[in-house]
């Protein structure tokens, strides 16, 4: 259906149809609004969008154009400091283009009917929300789906998230999350996908696809928005919000890469991060938004910002004031403003003073047009806001049973002594822990539009389910988990609960609340009496396990120097409880490993495994300390290494075969490993493979990810896995910060996580010079699931 204005567009439109021509292009210019859209195509290409644009502009006043600039809250949701009350009048007046923080079909389809019925062209809304992990139906945190290593199970996630969020009447995602964090005081570090480029470049694809699907047309799927551009992940002292100062070699390397896959892979927007970069906030940021995004690597979408920027260039001591930040905003490549109202405020008086031309405005406004025709919104604006469908489509069976499945790949098995895990079912267990019956906890931070107070399985609840009715489980919450919680009067039921059972069980670890935008920590230890209880409960020298939830790595090295075992969760969402008593008792074998390393102490931060040797690295045990690059009163070494992450079977490699010694600027190589399941039960393993360029004319990383295949096998089945290595697989950013292969040696490891010796080498034979300076290209072909 088309939605017409004025009754005599209607005549002419049906009279069109009636000789079997039914294009709106019969109607003639004179009368054509924003309504009046022809059938929508998705190609690139498409004359037929850029005429319908074009008309539709020409009508357009510059108070309109500035409006469809415009991004307003609603008052559904809260994920900022200020609300605009009067968002429905300032729609009405045509001043809003886009909303967020509004769900559900007849929700979004009052707020359309405003837009559409009772301003004088009829634009219709872009609804956005943060999408980030599942809509209604709540998947892993980020975090913890990257640690899957499951790109296919990472776009899953993405595509239900669309398909529920899409049927609520939501356009637009504010996902995925690209920052590269390598410092867990940050509490966005749960929003990414780790501290690896490779890793997070793969998921950002997978993630894209999964919102996007193949055609943004079809109504079950959002328009995806890589975020936060760029380098928000190393704000100084991992504080939220901070500044970030870096090389220009290492925003290229380290921070650029996963927005390009994200280009590559189609994305219809970006977001702007909150911090400034080497002086300039991101929001006024020419170089990142026009020079790198738009011009270099032909970003064809639309630029959001965070929510308010543009105003938060004032105290950023850039812009002298609101219409200052305006123009500095729309000079940089900002085509939409968020809750700000810095554009809707001052653009028109900008215009009138000659310092922001006409053509600036109208390429933002165009972006954004383009973004809205391409989701059929002309043709139809009120496609996305059916009730049918919205019935139909939220926690479905399959998407519950989804979420679990994903939850239950993102699990990693940090310890297991004796095989304390998985448990027997005739045993009986103290459950202890404040995070063990907790609903709120369980699903994490920007979790949508999912009910965190009644959907939810908790452990105890999928405990009790997986063991049936006779089970002996002995509950008590024993510990507060709020940062000045001193109480211990808990204590004495937890102990007497863990005297009754055979295995103690703690469910221990992060509030849900505690990471996230604006959660930072000094300190990454257990908030609360937590750890104090479990000296405790140590004491009655029984079994204990501790399954772990937190958004970021932990410093929790008594728990790993005393307990048995330690299972990490993160925040596993709407079907938490049955996934992780799906690991515990052996009916799903872990294979999550880590995509971030764990500190032993907050003062090794930042710590990663790809970090640079130094002239005076560490040097093995029983050779002169003193002089070395380590500390006084603490290994070098982390808690849990980046890839690291243990199974209920047992893996053995064979050592690492190479096609040939030698690679030529054109050829290849493969490395190969075979893999064998030792053990007793079928299991995944991730088989990583990582590359050391021995020498540069710059330095380089100890090592890098390149490629990783995640391996099913059966009990004593073995299988050879093999990875080809070619020149583009080798290149870096060189001294004169060409991208660039050179000639040399090289190291290829292959194991099971970041610190594997298993390895073999060879040598590139010529320089390959792949790009000129600061173009960005990364080769991904070798990820296979």
């Amino acid at each position: 259906m088309t939605f017409i204005k004025y009754s005599k567009i209607a005549c002419a439109v049906a009279f069109a149809c009636t000789l079997g021509a039914c294009n709106l292009a019969a109607v003639s210019d004179t009368t054509t609004d924003a309504r009046q859209a022809p059938t929508v195509s998705a190609d690139k290409q498409n004359p037929a969008m850029d005429q319908f644009i074009n008309e539709l502009m020409a009508k357009m006043t510059i108070e309109e154009k500035v409006g469809q600039l415009n991004l307003l809250s609603s008052d559904w949701d809260k994920t900022g400091p200020s609300m605009s009350a009067d968002y429905q009048q300032q729609i009405k007046a045509g001043k809003v283009g886009s909303v967020f923080n509004a769900y559900t079909a007849d929700f979004t389809r009052t707020l359309q009917k405003v837009a559409v019925e009772q301003t004088r062209l009829g634009i219709p809304l872009l609804f956005g929300y943060d999408v980030i992990h599942g809509h209604r139906t709540i998947f892993p945190i980020s975090l913890g789906e990257a640690a899957s290593w499951d790109p296919a199970a990472v776009k899953t996630s993405a595509r239900i998230a669309a398909a529920e969020a899409s049927a609520e009447g939501l356009h637009w995602t504010f996902a995925p999350m690209l920052d590269i964090s390598r410092d867990p005081r940050w509490g966005r570090i749960s929003e990414g996908s780790g501290e690896d480029v490779f890793l997070s470049s793969v998921l950002a694809k997978a993630r894209v696809l999964g919102f996007q699907g193949d055609d943004l047309y079809a109504t079950d799927t959002l328009l995806a928005c890589a975020k936060h551009y760029a380098a928000y992940g190393q704000s100084q002292a991992g504080r939220d919000y901070h500044s970030t100062d870096m090389s220009e070699r290492e925003l290229w390397e380290t921070y650029l890469p996963p927005f390009k896959a994200t280009v590559d892979a189609g994305v219809g927007s970006f977001m702007t991060a909150f911090n400034d970069l080497n002086g300039v906030p991101a929001t006024a940021n020419n170089y990142l938004i026009q020079d790198i995004l738009k011009q270099r690597w032909g970003f064809d979408g639309f630029v959001v910002t965070d929510y308010t920027s543009i105003n938060e260039l004032v105290p950023h001591g850039l812009a002298e004031d609101l219409s200052h930040a305006a123009q500095l905003a729309i000079n940089a490549g900002v085509d939409m403003d968020m809750q700000g109202s810095v554009y809707s405020d001052y653009l028109p008086e900008l215009l009138s003073q000659g310092k922001v031309t006409e053509q600036q405005i109208d390429q933002a406004v165009r972006r954004i047009l383009q973004m809205k025709y391409k989701l059929g919104l002309f043709e139809d604006p009120y496609r996305y806001s059916d009730n049918t469908r919205q019935q139909q489509q939220v926690y479905k069976a399959e998407y519950l049973e989804a979420a679990r499945d994903v939850a239950r790949k993102s699990f990693v098995l940090l310890k297991n002594d004796n095989k304390v895990l998985p448990l027997n079912a005739g045993q009986s267990i103290a459950l202890i822990g404040p995070l063990a019956d907790s609903k709120t906890d369980m699903i994490g931070s920007w979790s949508a539009a999912g009910d965190r107070y009644t959907k939810p399985v908790t452990l105890r609840e999928g405990l009790q389910q997986r063991l049936g009715a006779d089970a002996k489980i002995y509950y008590a919450k024993g510990a507060g988990y709020e940062f000045n919680d001193t109480d211990q009067s808990g204590f004495a039921k937890a102990i007497a609960a863990a005297k009754k059972a055979d295995v103690i069980l703690l469910a221990m670890g992060e509030k849900w609340d505690m990471t996230g935008e604006a959660a930072s920590r000094v300190e990454l230890g257990f908030p609360g009496t937590q750890e104090a209880l479990m000296h405790e409960l140590k004491k009655l020298g029984k079994p204990m396990v501790l399954v772990l939830m937190s958004g970021r790595p932990m410093t929790i090295n008594w728990a790993n120097d005393n307990l048995d075992g330690i299972l990490h969760t993160w925040y596993a969402g709407t079907q938490g409880g049955h996934a992780i008593a799906d690991v515990l008792y052996g009916d799903y074998n872990p294979s999550g490993k880590l995509p971030v390393t764990f500190p032993r102490h907050v003062g090794q931060i930042p710590i990663y495994y790809n970090m640079k040797s130094t002239g005076r690295p560490y040097e093995p045990a029983g050779q002169e300390q003193k002089y070395r690059s380590r500390y006084l009163d603490s290994s070098n070494l982390p808690l849990y290494p980046f890839g690291y992450g243990l199974s209920y079977t047992s893996f053995a490699y064979s050592a690492v075969t190479l096609s040939s010694a030698q690679l030529s600027p054109e050829g290849e190589i493969t490395a190969s490993v075979t893999l064998t399941n030792t053990g007793d039960r079928a299991g995944e393993e991730v088989v990583q493979l990582y590359i050391q360029d021995k020498t540069g004319s710059v330095t380089r990383p100890v090592r890098e990810l390149k490629g990783f295949e995640k391996v099913q096998l059966g009990a004593k089945e073995s299988k050879t896995v093999q990875f080809s290595i070619k020149a583009a697989d080798l290149a870096f950013y060189d001294l004169n910060m060409n991208y660039t292969a050179e000639a040399g040696e090289f190291n290829v490891f292959i194991g099971t996580d970041s610190t594997t010796i298993n390895q073999a080498s060879f040598r590139l034979a010529d320089t390959v010079k792949l790009h000129s300076a600061l173009v960005l290209k990364q080769s991904q072909s070798r990820v296979t699931r």
